[in-house]
Parts: structure tokens; sequence; C-alpha cells
């Protein structure tokens, strides 16, 4: 496979590295230049230097961060703006910033629904990728951003209704909503198991989320054949041009 760059965009610190964590990894082991754009929390932040370790780990480079703040933690930026909140436009512009100067030939983010979780900033975070890797392309959207980039193709980390067999069990006692696709919208089943070791470190690498109890929590407690089958296969669903690369 080309060494062709492979561009992250997710919401939060920990998200690049559950949703995509097997795809960065091996990308990176395949000499593909890859890195991850995160929405929320700032510079500086505990969570920041969490998602550096994790990027480490990947292999996918140093945090690109908007610095905008977690919807539900308002101290993750303080004084800036909630990612929801941003202005389409605003947000749009930064992240064809990105796209222009990392010039990837593939995105990954989050599907439409947000994920399992369906957190409000995964879902706007999806909204905004889909807009910048339509407009990253076009000449006069954005000219003070740098010269126009087209990716080939867009990857939509996903998780289909069979997967819940396997998520369901752990997910269900706390009560929360899971939010999965129909299995015939997923276009691309990834078995990352030989970068198992690489996609768990960096999910522990998010010492935070750990504490808390978070899904990196979930991990933590688990044993070695629990944490194969959560995170063992990543889903994608394909959208952009049909001579995108696959991921």
């Amino acid at each position: 496979m080309p060494a062709s760059g492979l561009l992250g965009v997710f919401a939060h610190p920990d998200d690049e590295s559950l949703s995509a964590g097997g795809i960065l990894a091996r990308r990176a082991t395949e000499g593909a230049r890859t890195a991850v754009v995160t929405a929320t929390w700032a510079t500086g932040t505990t969570r920041a230097a969490e998602l550096a370790q994790a990027l480490r780990v990947l292999g996918a480079g140093e945090p690109r961060l908007l610095g905008y703040a977690d919807a539900r933690v308002p101290d993750s930026a303080p004084g800036a703006a909630r990612w929801c909140d941003a202005p389409i436009d605003e947000a749009v512009r930064e992240l064809v910033a990105h796209i222009r100067e990392f010039r990837p030939m593939t995105v990954v983010t989050h599907d439409a629904y947000g994920g399992l979780t369906g957190h409000p900033d995964h879902v706007h975070t999806h909204r905004v990728t889909m807009l910048a890797f339509q407009a990253a392309g076009l000449e006069r959207l954005y000219p003070d951003t740098g010269a126009p980039w087209q990716p080939s193709a867009l990857y939509l980390a996903t998780h289909p209704h069979s997967a819940l067999r396997v998520w369901g069990g752990h997910l269900a006692p706390t009560g929360k909503a899971m939010r999965s696709v129909p299995d015939a919208w997923v276009t691309h089943v990834v078995d990352v198991r030989p970068w198992l070791e690489q996609k768990v470190a960096a999910v522990l690498a998010h010492g935070t989320e750990v504490e808390r109890g978070a899904a990196p929590g979930l991990i933590a407690r688990l044993p070695a054949s629990d944490r194969e089958a959560l995170l063992g296969t990543e889903w994608y669903i394909h959208h952009g041009p049909p001579h995108g690369e696959h991921v």
C-alpha cells in the first residue's frame, strides 16, 4: 500500500484510539503519514497531554487541537466556545486548513449518529468533516487556508447492529442508548488484531478517562480476551469518490 496520508478527525481525546486506533497504527506501520485533528480540549490541559501520548503510541504525530470546549465539560477549554456552538463556517474553515496543510488521501471521522454513544460533539464533528472534505478541494472556498487539496476517500467509523452482541453486554449496565447501523451499511470490516497491543495502549494512555470510568476505564478492567473482542475489529462506511483507496 502506498505511503499516502491518513487524517483522523474526532471530537475528544480518546475518540481516535477507540474508534480508529487500529487503522492509525496499521497505516503508520506501513509507512503512511498519519495525523489526528481533535475538536475539543485546549493545549496545556491534562487530556491534551494524554492525547499526545496516545498519538505517540499510534505513530500519528503531534496533536492538532482546534481548542473548543467539550459540550459537557466547560473547563476543557476555558474561555472558548463549545464545539457544538461554533459557527459552522468557522469550524469548516479551520478543518479545511488542516486538510490542505497535511494533504491526506484518506479522512476518517465519526458516523452520522456520532458512534455508539451519540455524543453531540461526535455528531457535530461528523457534520463539519463532511463539509470540509468537500470544501478542501474547491479553490474558491477559504482561499486563505492554502492550496486546494481533495482527499480521495472519507470513511466513517461505525458499529453495525451485530457488534452489539459484544458491546451491549458491557455497555447495557450503564443505561446508555447505543446507536448502531444496519450491517449492510458497513463497507469495510477491518481486522486490527495485529495492532491491538498498540490500540489498547493508546486507549489506556487516556488516564483521566480510565479513572472516570468512561470507555477507557471499561477497557482497563477487562481481561485480554474481552479487549480483543471489543477492539479487535473496526467497521467503516465509505464515502467519497469511487477511486478512493481502502483503509
